[in-house]
């Protein structure tokens, strides 16, 4: 198949998961278009049977804000038309849906006729997708896609309820690709960043408020007076000056290392002891699936999608959201217990295992075939 591809090209997880399935797809003799902005993160260099199609918003001196989502559904055109692009798939509703249905409508004035499905990943539903703004809006081109995945059983409860979405919604979760994300002896690396043995502990996010990292230096600050230990804040974002603020008035300044985004980010969860997730919503939690992925155990909130993820009591620990005491004691006793956190550690790899995207990108694969022949069935009744 001939796949267009539209995504956000960031570190946020939609983005990371849309560049994912397009590689994947790649690998398994599909022709990947993606259609974006900018290169995305996640598609660092040069793979077979990909291509990247740049979006150019016009820069001119009337408008305030450049108009991308006009410049975007004209450049689906082109691709579309020129690659002959069997199917189109958009992740995150907004504004990719309603901007993928009006390049759908343009092309059916003149003659070509293309699916769309939809991807659903979190916040273009519970947050942005609910405000009276964008509402309607993300109702429609949902109910007007022809195929419509959610990452989680939550997030489809949550675009059925909030929303009222009519359209089939077929959960496929996130997956992790174990060729990247395992286990690796990195003692020399570890032993730099931790000379006295301490524990590492590791959170990666965008430092958004939803997020709460703020948490995970709270719950640090009761931990390293029990265990000695390390903390290592990856990524970036608007909370990050007042996370870093936060470190000077605790004092703790040499114990927590802001790192930044970081491409390899498996590299620091492989010297990595436990992971920390405190948001208080995610859609399904991939950041903890990929720690798990490398045995690591996590401690995390109990919202939204992340206990069809992390198994409490056996692949880590849940706790109500901004309750900095619980995670801090769960932590102790994993820090603490060398033979509970190595059963943890296998027990977070036996759970990751079945996210392996060799079983996932099956799933898609099947679903665009359905989806496909859903479409052309319906065109050839229409015809008739």
């Amino acid at each position: 198949m001939k796949i267009g591809v539209v995504c956000y090209p960031t570190y946020g997880g939609s983005g990371v998961v849309a560049t994912e399935i397009g590689l994947g797809l790649a690998r398994n003799g599909h022709e990947i278009h993606f259609i974006t902005n900018a290169r995305p993160a996640r598609l660092t260099s040069f793979a077979e049977n990909v291509f990247l199609h740049e979006v150019k918003p016009i820069d001119y001196p009337l408008f305030e804000y450049s108009p991308y989502e006009t410049s975007l559904a004209s450049k689906l055109v082109d691709v579309i038309k020129h690659e002959r692009l069997d199917l189109l798939h958009v992740h995150y509703a907004i504004p990719h849906a309603a901007v993928a249905y009006m390049a759908k409508q343009i092309l059916a004035s003149q003659g070509i006729h293309i699916p769309i499905v939809t991807t659903l990943h979190g916040t273009d539903i519970t947050i942005v997708g609910i405000d009276g703004s964008f509402a309607p809006v993300v109702k429609f081109s949902i109910d007007q896609s022809d195929g419509v995945t959610a990452v989680s059983d939550f997030l489809k409860k949550e675009t059925r309820e909030k929303l009222g979405v009519v359209n089939d919604i077929r959960v496929i979760y996130n997956f992790i690709d174990f060729e990247r994300f395992k286990k690796l002896n990195k003692d020399h690396f570890k032993k730099a960043i931790a000379p006295d043995g301490e524990k590492i502990i590791a959170h990666t996010s965008n430092f958004r408020k939803v997020k709460r990292a703020e948490d995970v230096i709270l719950a640090f600050e009761k931990i390293y007076k029990k265990v000695p230990s390390k903390l290592l804040m990856i990524g970036d974002g608007p909370e990050r000056s007042k996370l870093e603020n936060l470190c000077r008035q605790i004092g703790l300044c040499d114990e927590i290392r802001f790192l930044g985004k970081q491409n390899a980010v498996e590299e620091l969860l492989a010297i990595s002891d436990l992971f920390m997730l405190p948001s208080s919503n995610e859609s399904f939690g991939l950041a903890a699936l990929e720690a798990m992925a490398c045995q690591i155990p996590v401690v995390s909130t109990n919202v939204g999608g992340i206990p069809e993820v992390n198994i409490h009591g056996k692949t880590g620990f849940m706790c109500e959201v901004g309750d900095i005491d619980a995670m801090a004691s769960h932590a102790i006793s994993l820090l603490s217990n060398p033979e509970m956190h190595e059963q943890f550690c296998h027990n977070a790899l036996t759970r990751a295992s079945e996210f392996d995207i060799d079983q996932i990108l099956p799933q898609y694969e099947a679903y665009y075939e359905e989806v496909l022949q859903k479409f052309k069935s319906k065109n050839l009744a229409l015809a008739n």
